[in-house]
């Protein structure tokens, strides 16, 4: 079991990199890699995301198969024998609806200082995918909810699940915009309508980190759906336009500069010392 579970680690690993590394090239090649938005404290953060998830993440996949563990000795791989659709299915409830519900709620309530940072950067970008508050994953029901199912005999159908989803992910954030070629020729426009409302895409995803929603493109109380689009649709928070909007990030920091990248990635460990902010003081909900 150890052996088993550190090939389909490394599998997964592999994947997610070659993915990611993919998407970057791609950036890099059409000059948008280094975003000349981008702030001394924006290129920190980035840097550091790119070392805290796998460990937060790991942390949390690793504590909550030690729960159930204790909590459940006998269960160990009791799910192993589910065929792999019905896996999916699971995880589709365990972990990418409750993120959507998650995501959601990190806008509407005191969840919204851990998910600043992702909607900090002025730019769009695969630097921007894991860029969130090291609570925000640590916290996330999703996430721990996997390490349960993986304790319970996921196994490969969640690194496949994962690698797919991730994939998605990243495409989303990435500035290469592939969805583009589908809006521009006319035979590719009915496979777009198909995916642009079963998962997430540059224009659906792009519009959720607009700086603005008054231009009818951007939709920041809305398109949080992370594989899935689906969940925006059904649950009525979804925006499609096939138009990318012009700005990104926040306007408090337009107002009153880029806030220390330490209190967006530790906080509540570290606090800001803008006058301003709602990573410090009691005002938590979105400045707009």
């Amino acid at each position: 079991m150890p052996a088993l579970a550190l090939t389909q680690q490394t599998t997964q690993l592999l994947a997610v990199f070659c993915i990611f590394s993919a998407f970057a090239l791609g950036e890099i090649l059409l000059e948008r890699f280094f975003a000349p938005e981008a702030t001394r404290e924006d290129n920190r953060l980035d840097l550091a995301v790119g070392v805290m998830f796998p460990v937060v993440s790991t942390l949390v996949f690793t504590s909550a198969k030690t729960l159930c563990a204790w909590l459940l000795p006998d269960a160990r791989d009791a799910l192993s024998d589910w065929p792999w659709w019905q896996m999916v299915g699971a995880l589709l409830i365990a972990d990418d609806l409750t993120q959507y519900l998650w995501h959601r709620l990190s806008h509407t309530s005191v969840m919204w200082p851990l998910h600043r940072a992702h909607h900090s950067a002025a730019y769009m970008s695969v630097r921007v995918v894991y860029r969130n508050n090291a609570f925000y994953y640590l916290l996330m029901p999703g996430l721990w909810f996997s390490g349960a199912l993986l304790y319970l005999g996921f196994g490969w159908v969640f690194v496949g699940y994962s690698v797919v989803k991730l994939a998605v992910i990243i495409g989303a954030h990435s500035s290469v915009r592939w969805d583009q070629w589908l809006y521009r020729y006319r035979p590719l426009r009915p496979l777009a309508w198909v995916l642009e409302r079963t998962i997430s895409t540059p224009a659906t995803h792009f519009a959720h980190h607009a700086l603005t929603q008054d231009d009818g493109i951007g939709h920041y109380t809305g398109n949080y759906g992370n594989l899935l689009f689906v969940w925006d649709v059904l649950f009525g928070t979804a925006r499609i336009t096939r138009q990318y909007p012009p700005a990104y990030g926040l306007n408090d920091d337009r107002r009153h500069g880029s806030e220390r990248w330490q209190a967006q990635l530790l906080f509540p460990l570290v606090r800001s010392t803008r006058a301003e902010t709602v990573l410090g003081h009691e005002r938590h909900t979105p400045i707009d």
